[in-house]
């Protein structure tokens, strides 16, 4: 279940890619739509289970409201406009593979917060990564860089946006269910997104019944559906099994922004997106836990949807 639920985040890029490259639609303005239907939805199933009164308590509190606010500008439209502004100016695979790099700023962020010196799992996983790094943006040449430069600095600000998209809401999933924390996340920083980006802006949009049925797979199959995948594995495996087995989300958009969207990846950036993936897989099975209890150098970042 998890490896279907993180395959279909990785194809969700891809299929994204496609809207923005031949059916004229902007990074902006699906971020915005897929924020709105996708919280609402999201909310609604929670009230179905849960009950309507429960998805409302967490605005009782004014420190889990402000909180909330800004997971959602910081944390939530962080980190879902750079990675498609990181697909709309490169490719959904090198975006997927450079967002995957955000565990590696929070075991920096980790080793700051504990002033202690990085283990020397995490040394190895920063050698890695970087090594990885290297490779996916140059396809292993000193002669320039093989990726457009707006979406290289766009995918690894993707990154540091999952880093903090990881770290910042802790206590709020500490206190709150947490379709409650994304569902709402979502709606509010869709309504801020949306203020740049109207949604009745469609000037450009080439609306057929295809490019429709694109926007219901990012929102539904990118989304939602993923999102309860995710949450059903975890009574069936540990938050660290899951956290290896979502790497299907950048081998998936890989595979397919190759054979559907015939991108061009060499030899050498898949020899770097496996370094990455490796980091990631690194980190989340010698993962220390932190003495505050709060932040774990792994990074889930999948605990919550991306």
């Amino acid at each position: 279940m998890i490896v279907v639920g993180a395959a279909l985040w990785g194809i969700s890029g891809t299929v994204a890619q496609q809207l923005f490259a031949s059916e004229g639609f902007q990074p902006g303005w699906l971020v915005t739509v897929r924020m709105m239907v996708a919280g609402i939805l999201l909310l609604l199933w929670t009230a179905a289970k849960s009950g309507q009164q429960e998805i409302w308590q967490i605005f009782r509190h004014t420190e889990d409201r402000v909180r909330l606010f800004i997971f959602a500008v910081g944390g939530m439209v962080g980190v879902q406009y750079t990675y498609f502004m990181a697909v709309g100016t490169g490719d959904a695979a090198t975006a997927t593979l450079l967002q995957y790099l955000g565990p590696i700023f929070i075991t920096v962020y980790v080793a700051w917060k504990c002033r202690r010196l990085p283990n020397r799992w995490e040394i190895s996983a920063l050698v890695l990564a970087l090594i990885g790094a290297f490779l996916l943006i140059t396809n292993g040449s000193f002669q320039g860089i093989s990726i457009p430069v707006d979406a290289f600095i766009w995918g690894i600000v993707s990154a540091l946006a999952a880093a903090f998209y990881t770290v910042y809401p802790v206590r709020l999933l500490g206190r709150w269910n947490s379709a409650i924390v994304v569902g709402w996340s979502m709606v509010l920083g869709s309504m801020c997104l949306a203020t740049f980006n109207p949604l009745w802006d469609v000037a450009g949009q080439h609306w057929t019944l295809l490019s429709a049925s694109y926007v219901a797979f990012v929102i539904l199959f990118g989304t939602l559906v993923p999102f309860y995948m995710f949450i059903e594995s975890l009574r069936y495996i540990t938050s660290t099994e899951a956290s290896v087995l979502s790497s299907a989300e950048p081998l998936a958009a890989v595979i397919v922004a190759c054979l559907w969207l015939h991108v061009a990846f060499g030899l050498w950036q898949g020899v770097g997106g496996l370094c990455i993936i490796a980091t990631v897989t690194l980190l989340a099975i010698k993962k220390p836990v932190e003495d505050s209890g709060e932040v774990q150098s792994s990074g889930e970042a999948k605990s919550v949807a991306l």
